[in-house]
């Protein structure tokens, strides 16, 4: 059952990833080593970041950041500082690792159109995990309430910043790997409740 607002004030706040465990990727040697890492994986947490757009007819130059996570690091993708994108292709192209996040449809759709990559296998929770008594897609703030008890904090200020900046604050650097890695971990507590989800 998913918690309404009124409890949600009063959870314990989410503890999420710890600066040292966040790996911004911004050489080809640390690309090498996420790539090495991240296709060892067969569950990775996903997400992206663009910044908004304000006005009108405006089209999004994103994404700007691209965020996967395994169980103990996230990895930060500055897609405008990336020496080359081919690990970042190998990764999101692989049918064999399985990407999960919520509501990734303009994610993958940004990801087709403005880097030519083609994301396979993909577990979109906020779909999945949609709230059968209500037929509503589930957030990542209502799966955390639901499967942790805990209160996830998404600031509107940060969410709306600019993910383009070349140099992203101690805040974006932290928001943007929980939004990964709390997909992984929301997925992985979500399996174990219903094993059918990985099916």
């Amino acid at each position: 059952m998913i918690l309404n607002s009124a409890t949600d004030a009063e959870l314990p706040l989410y503890q999420g990833v710890a600066m040292a465990d966040i790996v911004l990727v911004m050489s080809a040697e640390i690309a090498a080593e996420a790539r090495h890492a991240l296709l060892a994986e067969d569950v990775i947490g996903f997400d992206t970041e663009s910044k908004p757009t304000f006005n009108k007819g405006e089209v999004s130059s994103g994404p700007h950041l691209i965020q996967l996570a395994t169980a103990t690091r996230v990895y930060l993708f500055p897609v405008g500082r990336l020496p080359e994108h081919h690990g970042l292709k190998a990764i999101l192209e692989s049918q064999r690792i399985l990407k999960v996040g919520f509501g990734l449809g303009s994610d993958l759709a940004q990801l087709r159109s403005r880097m030519q990559i083609e994301p396979r296998n993909i577990l979109d929770l906020s779909r999945e995990l949609r709230s059968k008594e209500r037929n509503q897609s589930l957030g990542a703030k209502s799966a955390v309430a639901q499967y942790f008890g805990q209160r996830l904090q998404k600031s509107k200020r940060t969410t709306t910043s600019n993910w383009a900046n070349p140099r992203l604050t101690e805040r974006q650097i932290l928001y943007a790997a929980n939004d990964a890695q709390v997909a992984l971990r929301v997925y992985r507590a979500a399996l174990l409740a219903d094993p059918m989800l990985s099916a």
